[in-house]
Protein backbone atom coordinates (compact mmCIF):
# COMPACT_ATOMS: atom_id res chain seq x y z
CA UNK A 1 0.00 0.00 0.00
CA UNK A 2 1.45 3.22 -1.09
CA UNK A 3 3.06 5.50 1.96
CA UNK A 4 0.70 8.39 1.04
CA UNK A 5 -2.60 6.64 2.12
CA UNK A 6 -3.88 8.46 5.08
CA UNK A 7 -6.53 6.19 5.86
CA UNK A 8 -6.72 2.58 5.43
CA UNK A 9 -10.17 1.38 6.10
CA UNK A 10 -13.02 4.03 5.58
CA UNK A 11 -16.55 4.25 5.75
CA UNK A 12 -18.06 6.49 3.41
CA UNK A 13 -21.53 7.70 3.92
CA UNK A 14 -23.57 8.49 0.64
CA UNK A 15 -27.46 9.93 0.90
CA UNK A 16 -30.18 8.89 -1.13
CA UNK A 17 -29.91 12.43 -2.71
CA UNK A 18 -26.36 11.96 -3.74
CA UNK A 19 -27.03 9.41 -6.29
CA UNK A 20 -30.16 11.90 -7.62
CA UNK A 21 -27.97 14.22 -8.97
CA UNK A 22 -29.93 17.45 -10.56
CA UNK A 23 -32.82 15.26 -11.05
CA UNK A 24 -33.09 15.28 -7.47
CA UNK A 25 -35.23 11.67 -7.50
CA UNK A 26 -34.22 8.36 -9.01
CA UNK A 27 -30.87 7.54 -9.51
CA UNK A 28 -28.76 9.77 -12.29
CA UNK A 29 -26.61 7.71 -13.92
CA UNK A 30 -24.01 10.24 -14.96
CA UNK A 31 -23.69 10.73 -11.30
CA UNK A 32 -23.29 7.11 -9.95
CA UNK A 33 -20.89 6.44 -12.90
CA UNK A 34 -18.67 9.79 -11.28
CA UNK A 35 -18.92 8.51 -7.95
CA UNK A 36 -18.27 4.94 -8.49
CA UNK A 37 -14.94 5.98 -10.48
CA UNK A 38 -13.39 7.23 -7.51
CA UNK A 39 -14.79 4.75 -5.50
CA UNK A 40 -12.67 2.09 -7.75
CA UNK A 41 -9.66 4.70 -7.66
CA UNK A 42 -9.34 4.55 -3.37
CA UNK A 43 -9.75 0.90 -3.97
CA UNK A 44 -6.80 0.74 -6.51
CA UNK A 45 -4.84 2.48 -3.73
CA UNK A 46 -5.61 -0.39 -1.43
CA UNK A 47 -8.02 0.91 0.44
CA UNK A 48 -11.04 -0.71 2.87
CA UNK A 49 -14.37 0.75 1.71
CA UNK A 50 -17.26 -0.01 3.40
CA UNK A 51 -20.41 1.88 2.09
CA UNK A 52 -23.32 3.06 4.19
CA UNK A 53 -26.24 4.48 1.43
CA UNK A 54 -29.96 6.56 2.41
CA UNK A 55 -32.81 5.96 0.40
CA UNK A 56 -34.44 9.64 0.57
CA UNK A 57 -33.98 9.62 -3.72
CA UNK A 58 -37.40 7.30 -3.51
CA UNK A 59 -38.44 7.43 0.04
CA UNK A 60 -38.13 8.56 3.45
CA UNK A 61 -39.87 8.25 6.55
CA UNK A 62 -41.33 11.47 6.89
CA UNK A 63 -42.83 10.91 3.71
CA UNK A 64 -45.54 8.37 5.37
CA UNK A 65 -47.40 11.90 6.68
CA UNK A 66 -50.36 10.38 8.11
CA UNK A 67 -48.68 6.95 7.50
CA UNK A 68 -48.02 4.26 10.43
CA UNK A 69 -43.90 5.72 11.31
CA UNK A 70 -42.40 2.08 11.79
CA UNK A 71 -44.13 1.14 8.25
CA UNK A 72 -42.99 4.10 6.24
CA UNK A 73 -39.61 4.11 7.93
CA UNK A 74 -39.39 0.17 6.77
CA UNK A 75 -40.26 1.53 3.73
CA UNK A 76 -37.50 3.83 3.48
CA UNK A 77 -35.20 0.54 4.19
CA UNK A 78 -36.01 -1.01 1.41
CA UNK A 79 -35.48 2.28 -0.13
CA UNK A 80 -31.69 1.91 0.84
CA UNK A 81 -31.74 -1.64 -1.05
CA UNK A 82 -32.41 -0.32 -4.15
CA UNK A 83 -29.28 2.15 -4.04
CA UNK A 84 -26.83 -0.61 -2.84
CA UNK A 85 -27.81 -2.85 -5.83
CA UNK A 86 -27.41 -0.05 -7.75
CA UNK A 87 -24.21 0.79 -6.36
CA UNK A 88 -22.86 -2.73 -6.56
CA UNK A 89 -23.87 -2.92 -10.36
CA UNK A 90 -21.72 -0.11 -11.43
CA UNK A 91 -18.99 -1.11 -9.63
CA UNK A 92 -18.75 -4.58 -10.45
CA UNK A 93 -19.10 -2.98 -14.21
CA UNK A 94 -15.77 -1.43 -13.03
CA UNK A 95 -14.28 -4.91 -12.46
CA UNK A 96 -14.40 -4.40 -8.25
CA UNK A 97 -15.51 -7.41 -6.24
CA UNK A 98 -18.04 -5.75 -3.62
CA UNK A 99 -20.84 -7.54 -1.30
CA UNK A 100 -24.62 -6.36 -0.61
CA UNK A 101 -25.28 -6.72 3.04
CA UNK A 102 -28.79 -6.05 4.34
CA UNK A 103 -29.84 -5.58 7.98
CA UNK A 104 -32.92 -7.33 7.17
CA UNK A 105 -32.78 -10.62 5.57
CA UNK A 106 -33.30 -10.85 1.92
CA UNK A 107 -31.10 -13.35 1.11
CA UNK A 108 -32.21 -13.72 -2.62
CA UNK A 109 -30.36 -10.47 -3.79
CA UNK A 110 -27.66 -9.94 -0.44
CA UNK A 111 -26.56 -10.97 2.32
CA UNK A 112 -27.49 -10.46 6.02
CA UNK A 113 -25.10 -8.08 7.36
CA UNK A 114 -23.04 -9.98 9.84
CA UNK A 115 -19.51 -8.05 11.20
CA UNK A 116 -17.07 -11.23 11.03
CA UNK A 117 -18.34 -11.46 7.37
CA UNK A 118 -17.78 -7.68 6.42
CA UNK A 119 -14.56 -7.31 8.16
CA UNK A 120 -12.92 -10.73 6.06
CA UNK A 121 -14.78 -9.35 2.81
CA UNK A 122 -12.83 -6.18 3.81
CA UNK A 123 -9.56 -7.71 4.09
CA UNK A 124 -10.15 -9.65 0.94
CA UNK A 125 -10.10 -6.07 -0.85
CA UNK A 126 -14.15 -6.41 -1.75
CA UNK A 127 -16.48 -3.14 -0.71
CA UNK A 128 -18.82 -3.82 1.32
CA UNK A 129 -22.41 -1.93 0.99
CA UNK A 130 -24.64 -1.70 4.08
CA UNK A 131 -28.49 -1.02 3.74
CA UNK A 132 -31.51 -1.24 5.55
CA UNK A 133 -30.03 1.13 8.09
CA UNK A 134 -29.57 -0.11 11.42
CA UNK A 135 -32.53 -2.77 10.59
CA UNK A 136 -34.52 -0.73 13.01
CA UNK A 137 -37.23 2.15 12.52
CA UNK A 138 -36.69 5.21 13.97
CA UNK A 139 -33.11 5.72 13.27
CA UNK A 140 -31.66 6.79 9.98
CA UNK A 141 -28.72 5.66 8.03
CA UNK A 142 -26.65 8.93 9.37
CA UNK A 143 -26.64 6.06 12.93
CA UNK A 144 -26.31 3.32 10.62
CA UNK A 145 -23.13 4.39 8.89
CA UNK A 146 -21.78 5.51 12.80
CA UNK A 147 -22.63 1.85 13.73
CA UNK A 148 -21.45 0.38 11.44
CA UNK A 149 -17.87 2.15 10.91
CA UNK A 150 -17.35 1.37 14.38
CA UNK A 151 -18.25 -2.51 13.99
CA UNK A 152 -15.53 -2.99 11.50
CA UNK A 153 -13.04 -0.24 13.12
CA UNK A 154 -13.24 2.34 10.15
CA UNK A 155 -11.01 4.67 10.56
CA UNK A 156 -12.76 7.75 9.45
CA UNK A 157 -16.06 8.55 7.76
CA UNK A 158 -16.48 10.12 4.54
CA UNK A 159 -19.96 12.12 4.61
CA UNK A 160 -21.02 13.01 0.78
CA UNK A 161 -23.30 15.82 0.96
CA UNK A 162 -25.04 18.99 -1.59
CA UNK A 163 -22.65 21.29 0.30
CA UNK A 164 -18.71 21.47 0.39
CA UNK A 165 -18.70 21.07 4.50
CA UNK A 166 -20.07 22.35 7.45
CA UNK A 167 -21.35 25.85 8.13
CA UNK A 168 -22.77 27.89 11.00
CA UNK A 169 -25.51 28.15 9.23
CA UNK A 170 -27.11 26.91 6.12
CA UNK A 171 -25.28 28.62 3.60
CA UNK A 172 -28.06 28.47 0.37
CA UNK A 173 -30.27 30.06 2.71
CA UNK A 174 -27.62 32.63 4.46
CA UNK A 175 -24.99 34.03 2.45
CA UNK A 176 -22.98 35.29 5.50
CA UNK A 177 -22.81 31.57 7.15
CA UNK A 178 -19.01 30.73 7.98
CA UNK A 179 -17.54 27.38 6.94
CA UNK A 180 -15.44 25.52 9.58
CA UNK A 181 -12.40 23.85 8.45
CA UNK A 182 -12.38 22.28 11.77
CA UNK A 183 -14.68 21.31 14.56
CA UNK A 184 -15.49 19.21 16.95
CA UNK A 185 -18.40 16.73 18.16
CA UNK A 186 -19.19 18.52 21.35
CA UNK A 187 -19.64 21.85 19.31
CA UNK A 188 -21.52 20.23 16.99
CA UNK A 189 -23.71 19.19 19.37
CA UNK A 190 -23.92 22.66 21.13
CA UNK A 191 -24.67 24.64 18.33
CA UNK A 192 -26.92 22.28 17.16
CA UNK A 193 -25.66 22.11 13.72
CA UNK A 194 -26.94 19.93 11.04
CA UNK A 195 -24.51 17.45 9.68
CA UNK A 196 -25.44 14.17 11.17
CA UNK A 197 -28.64 13.50 14.03
CA UNK A 198 -27.39 13.89 17.06
CA UNK A 199 -27.58 10.24 17.48
CA UNK A 200 -25.06 9.62 14.92
CA UNK A 201 -23.03 12.72 16.26
CA UNK A 202 -22.81 11.37 19.82
CA UNK A 203 -21.68 8.02 18.71
CA UNK A 204 -19.01 9.28 16.18
CA UNK A 205 -18.15 11.02 19.59
CA UNK A 206 -17.76 8.36 21.72
CA UNK A 207 -15.71 5.85 19.47
CA UNK A 208 -13.55 8.69 18.81
CA UNK A 209 -14.68 8.52 15.15
CA UNK A 210 -13.52 11.47 12.43
CA UNK A 211 -15.33 12.30 10.24
CA UNK A 212 -14.92 14.31 6.78
CA UNK A 213 -17.78 16.21 5.37
CA UNK A 214 -17.10 16.64 1.35
CA UNK A 215 -19.00 18.27 -1.50
CA UNK A 216 -20.82 14.91 -3.11
CA UNK A 217 -20.78 17.01 -6.84
CA UNK A 218 -17.22 16.71 -6.63
CA UNK A 219 -16.20 12.91 -5.66
CA UNK A 220 -12.55 13.21 -6.46
CA UNK A 221 -12.54 14.79 -3.13
CA UNK A 222 -12.89 11.32 -1.45
CA UNK A 223 -9.76 10.54 -3.29
CA UNK A 224 -7.98 13.59 -2.02
CA UNK A 225 -9.18 13.06 1.95
CA UNK A 226 -7.49 10.14 1.76
CA UNK A 227 -4.53 11.31 0.15
CA UNK A 228 -4.09 13.68 2.97
CA UNK A 229 -5.33 16.70 1.25
CA UNK A 230 -7.37 19.42 3.01
CA UNK A 231 -10.90 18.69 1.80
CA UNK A 232 -14.08 20.09 3.60
CA UNK A 233 -14.73 19.48 7.43
CA UNK A 234 -13.26 17.72 9.96
CA UNK A 235 -14.99 16.61 12.77
CA UNK A 236 -13.20 14.81 15.79
CA UNK A 237 -12.88 15.22 19.76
Amino acid sequence: MPDKIKYKRILLKLSGEALAGDEKHGINVKTLENICDQIKELVDLGVQIGIVVGGGNFWRGKYGYNMERTTSDYMGMLATCINGLALQDALEARGVYTRLQTAIEMREIAEPYIKRKAVKHLEKGRVVIFSCGTGNPYFTTDTAAALRAAEIDAEVILVGKTIDGVYSDDPKVNPKAVKYDKISYLDILNKDLKVMDSTATSLCRDNNISLIVFAIDKPENMVKAILGEKVGTIISN
